[in-house]
């Protein structure tokens, strides 16, 4: 048990304990996504009035388009052998990077909770023990494999990726047997603001991932190929999302009133009574627990990310990382034992918010690492407020603040419209406000930097003193 429970925190992976494949990026991302919350965010398309047909094209588009900036995140995982937030500390200064990390946490408890609602359902429906039992069950089993740490993760990847692939064939097939696809596709009323909604649902999807994803592929040898990691890490995502989203578009079709708060019982019932129901009870509890144990594990990281930027702890025992994970856990249950009955409206809210929100971030953070420091960071400056990368750069910190303003006139939620959202037909284009504004504004103060190094800088311990600094030339 010693060699599966990790050590490592947010401290760098040294490479002699780097292994793996880029291969290994798609099999966890696929089962990630082959899950029952996916199904519900492909299903909310079509629950708020789009047809099936033009929900399914938007939310190809939303993968792709979110997927491919998540998949550039991953790829700084091999690279950097850190957990994704922590880089951001060369962006917003070593205690600056807590600002983002904040809107991060609230992004794991909520997603933690999200996922134990459905969980929950499922558990509860298994063990006939009911919504709430089942709810703690599967946040307290989550905790525990989030405890154990990164070979789990990956493992549980794997195995749900294969058992729910398997299973969703089966229910698509039992779908279209109740419901013709033509039929369910017959409706190709356009409506912008709707088809908009659809993208942006399957943009924030996979863009709420970035704050997280590298920490996932870290453990990769240095020599990966970026390309590589990128690419196996889009096509597993964006393949999952997207089948799973498809199906619950589908779905909610063919289902119409009778799906919505009643998502997994429906589903359930596609595929019979008996032991295939209890079987697909398990399938959704354990699709959902990959992606909670994601959710657990990145939480723990970002919080210790952001206390140590002040504490300069980088080291944690198991005593402190179980209370970081139980932390976690407990919020999130009780998020999810309170929102349980208003689950739909709540998450699609919860979705656009995390748009607003991580957006600004990813635009900063890429631009930062790809365009200005050129893949070159201070790694042991990451750690030093003092060092290369100071404790608050107001460059970044200011460009998130006018990012998330930008995309405020343009924002369609539920508890707040923006007020060019009705000029454009109710079309909420924020997220895409939030990658270009910041990204320019970005660039434009910050090309002329001279804070990357001449190479990446390793460990304290691996390298001598870090050089004097140096004029970059990017």
């Amino acid at each position: 048990m010693a060699g599966v429970v990790e050590r490592r925190s947010i401290d760098v992976v040294p490479d002699s304990e780097r292994y793996g494949t880029a291969f290994s990026q798609f099999t966890l991302w696929l089962g990630a996504n082959l899950q029952i919350t996916a199904v519900v965010t492909g299903a909310l398309a079509v629950v708020f009035g789009s047809g099936a047909f033009w929900a399914v094209i938007g939310l190809l588009l939303g993968n792709l388009l979110g997927g491919a900036v998540m998949a550039l995140h991953s790829a700084q995982g091999p690279r950097l052998g850190l957990p994704q937030m922590i880089s951001s500390r060369a962006q917003f200064g070593v205690r600056g990077a807590a600002v983002p990390l904040a809107l991060v946490i609230v992004m794991y408890i909520g997603f933690f909770a999200s996922g134990s609602v459905l969980a929950g359902q499922a558990v509860g429906e298994l063990t006939h023990l009911g919504d709430t039992p089942g709810i703690v069950l599967f946040a307290l089993v989550t905790a525990v494999a989030a405890a154990i740490g990164y070979r789990v993760i990956h493992a549980l990847g794997r195995v749900a990726g294969l058992v729910c692939a398997v299973t969703f064939v089966y229910l698509g097939a039992r779908l279209l047997q109740r419901a013709e696809l033509s039929e369910l596709l017959a409706d190709r009323a356009f409506s912008l603001p709707l088809f908009l909604l659809a993208i942006s649902l399957a943009a924030s999807w996979q863009l709420a991932f970035g704050p997280y994803v590298a920490d996932y592929s870290r453990y990769l040898p240095r020599s990966t190929s970026a390309r590589a990691t990128f690419w196996w890490t889009l096509s597993g995502s964006a393949l999952g999302s997207q089948w799973s989203m498809t199906f619950g578009a589908l779905a909610a079709a063919a289902a119409g009133p009778a799906f919505t708060g009643h998502e997994v019982n429906y589903i359930v019932g596609l595929g019979g009574a008996g032991v295939m129901a209890s079987f697909l009870y398990f399938v959704i509890a354990l699709g959902k627990l990959t992606i909670n144990v994601l959710n657990t594990y990145g939480g723990f990281m970002s919080m210790v990310t952001g206390i140590s930027g002040f504490r300069g702890q980088r080291l944690l025992g198991p005593r402190a990382r179980a209370a970081y994970i139980a932390g976690i856990m407990v919020a999130g249950t009780a998020v999810a034992l309170i929102g349980k009955d208003s689950f739909l409206t709540s998450f699609k809210d919860f979705l656009l918010f995390l748009l607003t929100a991580f957006t600004p971030w990813s635009a900063i953070n890429l631009v930062d690492y790809y365009l200005i420091a050129k893949e070159r960071y201070d790694l042991p400056a990451l750690s030093d407020p003092n060092g290369r990368y100071g404790a608050w750069r107001w460059k970044a910190l200011s460009v998130y603040a006018v990012g998330l303003a930008a995309q405020l006139p343009f924002l369609a939620t539920h508890f707040y419209t923006g007020p060019l959202v009705d000029p454009l037909g109710g079309a909420d284009i924020s997220w895409l406000v939030g990658l270009a504004v910041p990204a320019l504004l970005y660039w434009l103060l910050a090309r002329d930097d001279d804070t990357a190094p001449e190479h990446t800088i390793l460990t304290a311990e691996r390298t001598p003193e870090p050089r004097p600094q140096t004029q970059d030339t990017a």
